[in-house]
């Protein structure tokens, strides 16, 4: 009895490598179906194994440090610096090693309807996590770099086990623990991508519960950046106890 398309499909689904000699007895089915199924997941395996070799490259910082015994690595990254408002918030991931997580990507990279899953992955995985927060009071009073830096070693010092080694985004901080600055780290490290990831959905949440606290602004869709619709809240509604005073026009409009 020749097999239902649907029983073709659920074997091909079990194919993972594009030599294995069954696809040829597959091949022999002349069906559109069975054709079209064929195609598919043929299309489906190129993709995980460029997906794999993708996450393989993303890990090369992380295998030079494994090939000299160091083993607990955190990548650092941050999200925040440039938004009017809201504070700038920092994450530091230890993954285990050689940790592979599908679709993990510098944030800004991954469709925002897929950073909650992503997020969840990271979070279950991970060795450890840590969360730095620096809120707009600490970056008027120190300047965003500044602030940034102290999110960073705050999300640091809350990791337990404490890392062996940091990798992080384009900056160097003032701590006994050896350090990696990568250039677009959250694009070349999967440590410091998942660092991205994690910092980015925790402020999300930040900014979504202060869209409750403070309507008007549409905080939870510009996360505090100055968009079209925030800059009409703040000439509507004036400046909220979360705008950052030394951003402008914010600046400009208390001197006002």
């Amino acid at each position: 009895m020749t097999e239902t398309i649907k029983e073709v499909k659920e074997q091909l689904a079990a194919l993972t490598d594009l030599d294995d000699h069954c696809w040829a007895t597959f091949e022999e089915d002349s069906r559109t179906g069975v054709q079209t199924a064929i195609k598919q997941r043929r299309k489906a395996i190129l993709a995980e194994i460029a997906e794999d070799e993708r996450l393989e490259t993303m890990l090369n910082y992380e295998k030079l440090l494994y090939a000299q015994g160091v083993e607990l690595i955190a990548g650092v990254d941050e999200v925040g610096r440039g938004p009017l408002a809201g504070p700038v918030v920092a994450a530091a991931v230890i993954l285990p090693k050689l940790c592979k997580i599908k679709g993990l990507n510098d944030s800004k990279k991954i469709p925002k309807s897929k950073h909650k899953a992503i997020y969840k992955q990271v979070m279950k995985q991970a060795v450890a996590v840590g969360i730095g927060v620096k809120d707009n009071h600490v970056i008027d009073d120190v300047n965003i770099y500044e602030a940034t830096k102290l999110a960073m070693i705050e999300a640091i010092e809350n990791l337990s086990p404490q890392p062996e080694q940091l990798l992080i985004d384009a900056m160097t901080l003032d701590l006994p623990i050896g350090q990696t600055s990568i250039i677009k780290g959250d694009a070349n490290s999967l440590s410091i991508a998942a660092a991205s990831i994690v910092a980015k959905v925790t402020r999300d949440e930040m900014m979504a519960d202060y869209d409750q606290e403070y309507p008007g602004y549409a905080f939870t869709k510009n996360a505090g950046y100055g968009t079209k619709e925030h800059l009409s809240g703040l000439d509507k509604l004036g400046i909220t106890p979360i705008h950052r005073r030394s951003f402008e026009p914010i600046k400009s409009m208390l001197k006002k």
